[in-house]
This record gives structure tokens, sequence and C-alpha cells, in this order.
């Protein structure tokens, strides 16, 4: 198994995207936060709640593979 993390940013908007590469199966995810311009900069939120948003997709990918294999399997 090998996970990719990487994070881009700038002024105002941090992306990230994950790479996971499970048994064979690739399974990618964004993740976003913009900060608004009121807000004091902290870039530490922007990354956290960007790798958050990333990690719940990529979470919901897992579920959903997962989940089609058991469908498969119970209907062999």
């Amino acid at each position: 198994m090998e996970v990719t993390i990487h994070l881009s940013e700038d002024e105002t908007t941090t992306v990230v995207r994950t790479v996971l590469n499970l048994a064979g199966e690739h399974f990618e995810s964004t993740g976003k936060a913009r900060r608004s311009p009121d807000d004091p900069m902290v870039p530490v939120v922007g990354e956290e709640l960007a790798l958050s948003r990333a990690l719940q997709d990529l979470s919901a990918q897992l579920t959903e593979a997962a989940r089609l294999k058991l469908e498969r399997l119970a209907g062999a």
C-alpha cells in the first residue's frame, strides 16, 4: 500500500490531492479550502481542512469499493 499526499496553496486557497495504491487498485481524491479575506492568515487551518476533505472523499471511495466487492461475492 502506498499513499501520497500533494499539497499546494496560495494566499487564499489550499488544495490537497491524495493518491492511494492498494492491492492493485488506484484511488485519487481532492480536498480544497479557501480563506475568506476577512479571516486571519493561518495556513495550517486551510491545510487541515483541505486534507480532511480529501481523506473523507478517499474514505468514501474505499467504502464503495469494498461494498461492490462484497456485493459481487454475495452474488457469486
